[in-house]
């Protein structure tokens, strides 16, 4: 089997291009054929009140296309310079790697990817304002 797999747990939605879907009572999977379709599991959404610091306003951008509520071609030079500017201020090699995923999933129009690896950075970007608190 080929595709993505996506695990759901009862009554878990899933927006899967443009629809929202909730799972059954029980666990179960779905084989998701279709390249490039847009996939967002809601338990992961960053709600609007939510975008807050500069990583979750470039990981917004990017759902915003996954969700359809925005292009692409639109989106991509705001999360290109988001991305840049996040560059600037993580400078430790985990943090580059991501940004560089994230930078090519962008320009590959692969907005899944660039969300998930820029999500990764959630918890370092918590730190860093933790940190600046102390």
């Amino acid at each position: 089997m080929s595709g993505l797999v996506l695990k759901l747990g009862p009554h878990e939605r899933v927006l899967i291009n443009g629809a929202v879907i909730e799972n059954g009572d029980r666990r179960s999977r779905l084989a998701i054929m279709t390249p490039n379709a847009s996939i967002l599991r809601l338990r992961d959404a960053i709600h609007p009140e939510e975008v807050n610091t500069p990583v979750r306003r470039v990981c917004y951008i990017a759902q915003l296309v996954l969700t359809g509520d925005c292009e692409a071609g639109d989106a991509r030079p705001q999360l290109l310079r988001g991305i840049e500017q996040l560059s600037q201020v993580m400078t430790d090699t985990d943090s580059r790697t991501q940004l560089s995923v994230a930078s090519t999933a962008v320009l590959n129009d692969q907005h899944y990817q660039a969300l998930k690896a820029l999500r990764s950075l959630l918890p370092r970007e918590e730190r860093l304002f933790a940190a600046g608190r102390a």
